[in-house]
């Protein structure tokens, strides 16, 4: 039977880093997720545990290279780019979900930060995320560039 690399602490430790990926992304989620026509309950959180499995497979395999892990994060960082794209819509002069797009970049971030060992800088891109998102749309109505959809801003 071939070595197939399993190591129950490693899995535990595997196991604990993608959790903290998904719960760190999961209020960002929660916050997008709030509109009809969302992308963000269960895309973010998703998001940023598959950018932090990126990202511990190329610490766990390739530590040392930087060259592969460029190329790693280069496919990571455009991939969440695209799917952020797809978040966005365009109507006539109006233009939504740049903020969403923008979430789900960040947690991708989120999950690489994770992913290569620096939660702390994972934590303070979900509390810098979920501050702006809040208090930024806050002040956006306050100042009547808001679209007046109850929950915030839905773009």
């Amino acid at each position: 039977m071939p070595d197939l690399g399993f190591d129950l602490d490693v899995l535990v430790s595997d196991v604990a880093l993608v959790l903290l990926a998904f719960g760190l992304a999961f209020p960002i989620g929660w916050e997008r997720g709030r509109g009809r026509h969302s992308a963000g309950f269960r895309t973010l959180p998703i998001v940023a545990m598959a950018a932090c499995g990126f990202a511990i497979i190329i610490e766990m395999t390739a530590p040392q290279d930087t060259e592969a892990r460029a190329r790693v994060l280069q496919g990571v960082i455009t991939g969440i780019g695209f799917i952020g794209g797809g978040a966005i819509l365009k109507n006539g002069g109006n233009v939504k979900g740049l903020v969403t797009a923008a979430s789900i970049w960040n947690a991708g971030a989120i999950g690489v930060a994770v992913g290569l060992g620096r939660a702390n800088i994972a934590v303070v891109l979900s509390v810098v995320n979920l501050l702006s998102l809040w208090l930024l749309t806050r002040a956006n109505h306050a100042t009547g560039n808001g679209d007046g959809h109850k929950g915030g801003d839905r773009d």
